[in-house]
């Protein structure tokens, strides 16, 4: 039996060896480049889904190959009881990326640790005990994140929550402003929530979210782990509205394909934390320190940043087409609103060899694709839409 699963389709084999938690796609990719995906049953297929928004440079690219290759040869592994050069690099360059008012990174595995250390600062910092977040929003699976997390009941698990958690319904700007009291140690909010499907919130609601929270002396916590990291045209998707946070998360794109994640903290936030307040074992070791500089590098050096928008702006001009009817989010987080269960376009373009994602909206399309995405990538993704024959209405459409 084990010889006849050894042999079989890595499929079969996973569903054999690991808890069957995910669905998965009826593909098994061998190796990537650029912005493709090539199977074991020969096809070469274009991914517009990164990875979930992973693939920041997309597969194979020389500079972080090369940073990854040099590091593991050099210094592989080492815990944060040593200061090693590169783990300094790569916070110095990632505080440099975000707004003038993080100055400090603790570098952690994921976009869900992230958050839990974020939260857990602000409680720390304030000294209060109830959260403020947004309708819709996701911010993971760990504990506190999940506890933050829209509809997050179903799948929690925990028998109880770390701390109070209210929801602000999202755009409502009255609602927001209502909310904070004394007890509110923070705001947690994606300026794009992308598991939603892309949704980008209103300036004017960020904005009170930022005003708001700083009349009643509470944090604002940007969760920026699939808007950042170039992902909306600047470095993270709150710059785009000139919103200052006292901290942020990244996540995903920050390591091109490495695990990492980060927090980035105001010197007013870091002040409150000595040595063993916070900890974590592999959290910004060597090799996920090395291509997180690789990305910012390669980032600023191709100028991607002006990719992204160029390529956003051609989506939007030649994409609302076929079962599309309109897009929303920012720079390449976008989601594709469709006139039909997003999961029949989905599966209609990967029949064009075109890899995309759904999300928690069951009419919207996410597009998640590499920084480096070309327009000859954008003119495929618009023709495949425009050949999709016209299907039954949704309820919105309808």
């Amino acid at each position: 039996m084990l010889d006849t699963i050894a042999d079989s389709d890595p499929r079969q084999r996973e569903a054999h060896a690991t808890i069957p938690v995910y669905g998965q796609l009826p593909f098994v990719p061998v190796r990537a480049a650029g912005c493709d995906i090539f199977t074991d049953d020969g096809r070469q297929i274009l991914d517009l889904y990164g990875g979930h928004a992973v693939a920041s440079l997309g597969y194979g690219h020389p500079a972080l190959t090369r940073a990854i290759e040099k590091q593991a040869r050099r210094l592989l592994f080492q815990s944060n009881a040593v200061a090693v050069d590169v783990r300094a690099e790569a916070a110095e360059k990632l505080v440099a990326t975000a707004p003038e008012s993080l100055t400090r990174a603790f570098f952690v595995n994921s976009g869900a640790e992230a958050n839990e250390n974020a939260l857990r600062m602000a409680l720390i910092a304030t000294g209060r005990q109830k959260i403020l977040a947004v309708s819709q929003g996701f911010h993971g699976r760990t504990a506190a994140a999940a506890a933050a997390t829209w509809n997050s009941a179903g799948w929690y698990g925990f028998p109880a929550k770390p701390f109070d958690v209210d929801f602000i319904p999202r755009n409502d700007c009255s609602a927001a402003a209502a909310m904070f009291d004394p007890e509110v140690a923070a705001v947690i909010v994606e300026p794009i929530q992308g598991v939603a499907g892309a949704f980008d919130l209103a300036p004017e609601f960020l904005g009170t979210l930022r005003s708001a929270s700083r009349e009643h002396g509470a944090l604002l916590i940007a969760d920026e782990v699939q808007s950042g990291m170039g992902r909306s045209g600047q470095f993270f998707a709150c710059q785009v509205h000139g919103i200052e946070p006292d901290l942020l998360t990244s996540a995903k794109s920050l390591g091109g394909g490495v695990p990492i994640g980060a927090v980035l903290a105001s010197d007013a936030v870091a002040s409150h934390f000595k040595p063993g307040s916070l900890g974590t074992t592999f959290g910004g070791g060597p090799l996920a320190a090395a291509a997180s500089i690789a990305v910012i590098d390669a980032i600023r050096r191709e100028e991607l940043l002006g990719n992204v928008r160029a390529r956003e702006a051609q989506i939007r001009e030649s994409c609302v087409v076929g079962p599309v009817k309109r897009i929303q989010g920012m720079g390449l987080l976008l989601g594709l609103v469709c006139d039909r269960p997003a999961i029949e376009v989905r599966d209609a373009l990967l029949e064009h060899d075109i890899l995309t994602g759904t999300s928690g909206d069951p009419d919207v399309l996410r597009i998640l694709a590499p920084l480096v995405l070309e327009a000859s990538h954008v003119e495929r993704l618009a023709s495949a839409l425009a050949s999709i024959p016209p299907g039954a209405l949704s309820h919105e459409y309808a």
